[in-house]
């Protein structure tokens, strides 16, 4: 019969599952190293192998000492036992309560084995990196929507705020040099040129603007002129002095015209970014299409649809034609421009709006929703995430750092969580009435420079702009 067949057809497996069962414990190997056998490269399974020897040492070390005890607990029991029997028979019942001793010394010694079996886990896991705020960067008027790092030489940061401005930030001394304020609407996005002195803005205003990022040397001497003595200066002074000293700047360093400006949609544009070459432009847009410009002479050269409902992101692979773009459909997609027919790749995972898709590395995109879920995938293998992050709020725009391949995660709920790219938590970063964010965090970026004060950037809807240090410690 036909059913029986089928029927046949779909045990085969299963019997060859036993079979493969029933080899591994021939072999004295457990279902999990089977597993593992097949799945883990082996310098993981032999880390593995090394950390469970580790782990049964260091319990076997404690089950000893937990022996010891408990013929001590036995002895003292046994003696205390013997002396209440005695203080019976010499002296009248006056209502006093039975011995503790040997209960408290029984529950100490439970509280301390617990502690030493929590720190002997705690041991084998990835260390967490210190971090703690060492910059803020104050002058917005409303919620900032984005923060950026320069590519090119210059430690500067990129901010895009509701208040219709864009500011360039000094990184070392926390100042403002420099305010474009050429947009007639919220300015959602800022990207920097990947090797010239320019930014890119998208706006509410349905443009995108392309203008000088460079900062003059005067601006640069006026924040250290104001910054050298700043030591000296109570905190409400200081806040003043420094509201001053970025109101100067502002008036001296003010940029209302673009160099170039780019439209074509009917529907605010959400983000615009530089392809790899920097003489492309993509634009995202609320009517659901993204546009590739050429950033010389304004022109659009394709517009990229498909999307059901609106865009919320647009990121370029950093060295190759490639562009991802995120939106409310709860889809993202991958556009492949190297092929002259526009190769499209669509990833389905998640449940909610796709709030952001970032490339991370050559191989990778890493996705964040409104379902409080990020993933991980492989571009050559869209059908399922190879890793998925569970948290427990919607999530904004993330970053992915290449040099230590670490996610930053921010959140509505005010938080900000570090994972590494297979998953794995690595911390999340202080939050108190004193440092971190007071309402939802909008977006976070990383620094790859060395040697510069933050390597990790915050923005939020608190008007706040943060610089964060995380120092990463090698595991020995």
């Amino acid at each position: 019969m036909p059913g029986d067949n089928a029927n046949k057809a779909k045990q085969k497996p299963e019997r060859g599952n036993r079979r493969h069962q029933m080899r591994a414990d021939a072999t004295g190997m457990s279902r999990y190293e089977s597993e593992c056998e097949g799945f883990l490269p082996p310098e993981q399974r032999e880390k593995l192998h090394n950390l469970f020897g580790q782990i049964e040492k260091e319990f076997e070390s404690l089950y000893a000492e937990n022996q010891a005890l408990s013929e001590r607990i036995e002895v003292l029991e046994r003696l205390e036992s013997e002396k209440t029997l005695t203080d019976s028979l010499d002296a009248p019942d006056l209502g006093a309560s039975k011995p503790k001793r040997a209960t408290q010394i029984s529950q100490k010694i439970k509280t301390t084995y617990k502690a030493s079996t929590s720190k002997i886990v705690s041991s084998f896991r990835n260390p967490s990196p210190n971090y703690s705020v060492v910059r803020s960067y104050r002058g917005h008027r409303d919620g900032v929507w984005e923060v950026s790092v320069s590519r090119s030489s210059q430690p500067v940061l990129g901010t895009a705020s509701a208040d219709n401005t864009a500011r360039i930030w000094c990184i070392g001394t926390n100042q403002c040099l420099l305010q474009y304020i050429g947009h007639q609407g919220s300015v959602n996005s800022i990207r920097f040129h990947p090797n010239q002195e320019l930014a890119l803005t998208g706006s509410g205003d349905q443009t995108a603007h392309i203008w000088g990022a460079h900062v003059s040397p005067l601006s640069q001497n006026v924040v250290r002129s104001h910054s050298s003595g700043e030591d000296d200066i109570d905190g409400s002074e200081k806040e003043d002095v420094v509201d001053d000293v970025c109101d100067q700047i502002q008036e001296a360093s003010t940029l209302r015209t673009p160099t170039m400006e780019l439209s074509g949609h009917i529907g605010v544009i959400v983000a615009a970014d530089w392809m790899a070459e920097g003489s492309q432009v993509i634009t995202a847009s609320w009517d659901r299409s993204a546009i590739l410009f050429d950033a010389e002479t304004g022109e659009q050269i394709i517009t990229l649809t498909g999307h059901d409902q609106e865009l919320t992101d647009v990121r370029a692979h950093p060295t190759q034609r490639l562009a991802v773009t995120s939106s409310k459909d709860t889809t993202f997609r991958l556009f492949d421009m190297r092929d002259p027919n526009l190769l499209v790749n669509v990833f389905q995972g998640h449940s909610q709006p796709v709030t952001s898709a970032v490339f991370a590395g050559s191989e990778n995109v890493v996705s964040g929703s409104d379902d409080r879920t990020v993933k991980v995938w492989d571009l050559k293998n869209m059908r399922s995430p190879i890793a998925t992050i569970r948290t427990d709020s919607s999530v904004n725009r993330l970053a992915v750092s290449g040099s230590h391949n670490c996610i930053a995660i921010p959140h509505d709920n005010r938080h900000i969580r570090l994972y590494d790219i297979h998953g794995n938590r690595i911390g999340r970063l202080p939050r108190s009435n004193r440092q971190g964010h007071s309402k939802m965090v909008t977006s976070v970026c990383w620094s790859e420079t060395e040697n510069t004060v933050c390597n990790l950037f915050s923005c939020g809807f608190d008007r706040q702009v943060l610089g964060w240090t995380i120092n990463f410690q090698s595991k020995e």
